[in-house]
């Protein structure tokens, strides 16, 4: 009953984790004060370099904001630019909320951040805010080849251009900010002439053109985030929810281009771990691993609670038919659906609400990734159980550490004679719950039991052998 007992304790921590993470997202999705209905603003930093860990930062804080059905989305934006690809799907997955969405230049929002700022509804500085210097380059800093350049500039712009229906000069400024060759003119006056770039300072972009007349850029100059709200909504008449970064998120980086490697080592460890008695270092390190991958995938925004939830019960029922109810197949069918569902949806980027469509492209990467873990999973064993002859590996695998070492195995046979063990007889060494040793004309085999569990020193017959396993059932008498 180890066994047993060694899953099910590991089940109850995992469940007792994830029901405590789930109470603690109800808890903070809950309003605070169910006597007023005050508008809740959830604040998202955007900060450094625009890269991976920034998108995974805002997919993350979206989504939340969508589970708490708050108001207005704010991004606190310092930054110096970067990606020009990840800019451009930090741009689409701010159309996904549907609230008001605002940015804060505090103080750069500068080449990318200029772009991701122009796709929100509103943009606010702080008092030393700048905004601007947004030519496309190169990682390296060299300028693109012209024919590249001028088509990611004209997608940036259709984009740019659907994101400022509504604002007279913004589209204009914005290409006046990545396009040295345009001269913007407003009434007259040259704001960028021909030859530079424009890079707006926060005096600047509230400067008012027009008739009527209107901020060239700006919403206004607030000295922070508070002082902003409080203009907006009155002092202490709103709920500021801001999400918390770490350097986690840095790791959930560096951890997802090896989630497939990540993924196929821990179902391969599982799969040792199944193939040895009790429960040991093979177990605890492919729970370790597939709970880094989840961790990764939580944190980059992808991953819930749910998906962790389905694999523990995944985990439970395959546990049911190996060890409790073995030849049912209606649990360790469950279990096998849970479990690679599971990992799909932890690696599948859907949204609260069904705010994204469902799509086959959705799928697409993540089945990609899965079938890699397989792959990675599966030649694992093959390579294991062909090349490591002899090795540390295999004694593992084969019980040899329980029966006492090389000599009470009795040498090696070839798979060719497994063969002739059909229908032969034999004694079980160990208990079969499903797997164990037993000895035939004192040989030792690893076999599987057919049907429920068999004691040890219980008479058994060969039922079935190929290349993996023995098959054994309980002699009648």
């Amino acid at each position: 009953m180890s066994i047993l007992k060694n899953i099910a304790l590991w089940t109850l921590l995992l469940s007792a984790g994830i029901v405590q993470d789930l109470v603690a997202a109800t808890a903070e999705g809950a309003p605070s004060d169910l006597s007023t209905e005050r508008p809740v603003v959830y604040m998202i930093p955007v900060n450094e370099g625009i890269h991976q860990a920034n998108l995974y930062v805002l997919r993350r804080g979206l989504k939340e904001a969508i589970r708490k059905e708050a108001d207005m989305v704010l991004l606190d934006m310092d930054t110096p630019g970067g990606a020009v690809d990840i800019c451009l799907e930090m741009m689409e997955m701010l159309s996904y909320f549907k609230g008001e969405t605002a940015t804060y230049v505090n103080s750069d929002a500068i080449s990318a951040g200029a772009f991701i700022a122009s796709a929100t509804d509103a943009i606010y500085f702080a008092p030393n805010g700048k905004m601007g210097a947004a030519a496309v380059i190169q990682g390296s800093g060299e300028d693109v080849p012209e024919t590249a350049r001028l088509k990611v500039e004209s997608y940036l712009l259709a984009n740019i251009r659907l994101a400022s229906e509504g604002f007279r000069y913004r589209a204009d400024v914005i290409r006046a900010m990545m396009d040295a060759d345009y001269e913007l003119v407003i009434e007259g006056a040259v704001i960028k002439p021909s030859g530079s770039l424009l890079t707006v300072t926060a005096k600047q972009a509230m400067e008012l053109y027009g008739d009527p007349e209107v901020p060239l850029l700006g919403a206004g100059i607030y000295e922070s985030v508070e002082d902003l709200l409080d203009a907006k909504y009155g002092s202490g008449a709103y709920e500021l929810e801001a999400l918390e970064i770490t350097y986690s998120m840095e790791l959930a980086k560096w951890l997802a281009g090896f989630a497939s490697v990540i993924l196929g080592a821990g179902m391969l460890l599982l799969f040792i771990e199944f193939k040895t008695p009790g429960f040991g270092i093979f177990g605890i390190g492919g729970i370790a691993l597939l709970g880094v991958f989840f961790m990764s995938h939580y944190l980059a925004g992808l991953a819930g609670n749910e998906a962790i939830l389905i694999f523990v019960f995944g985990i439970l029922f395959l546990g049911i038919e190996v060890l409790i109810l073995p030849g049912v197949f209606i649990f360790g069918i469950l279990g096998l659906i849970m479990l690679f569902g599971s990992l799909l949806m932890a690696m599948s980027d859907f949204w609260p609400g069904g705010v994204v469509p469902f799509s086959s492209e959705v799928l697409f990467l993540p089945l990609q990734n899965l079938f890699l873990g397989l792959s990675i999973a599966v030649i694992g064993a093959l390579i294991m159980g062909r090349i490591f002859k002899g090795s540390f590996i295999e004694k593992s695998i084969v019980l040899d550490e329980t029966l006492g070492g090389k000599d009470a195995l009795g040498g090696k046979i070839q798979v060719s004679q497994y063969d002739a063990l059909i229908g032969r007889e034999g004694i079980a060494l160990t208990r079969l719950n499903p797997s164990g040793m037993i000895k035939i004309d004192n040989k030792n085999y690893e076999a599987h039991s057919e049907g429920g569990y068999i004691d040890k020193d219980a008479v058994v017959v060969v039922c079935s052998a190929d290349n993996f396993k023995i098959d054994v059932k309980v002699k009648c008498i």
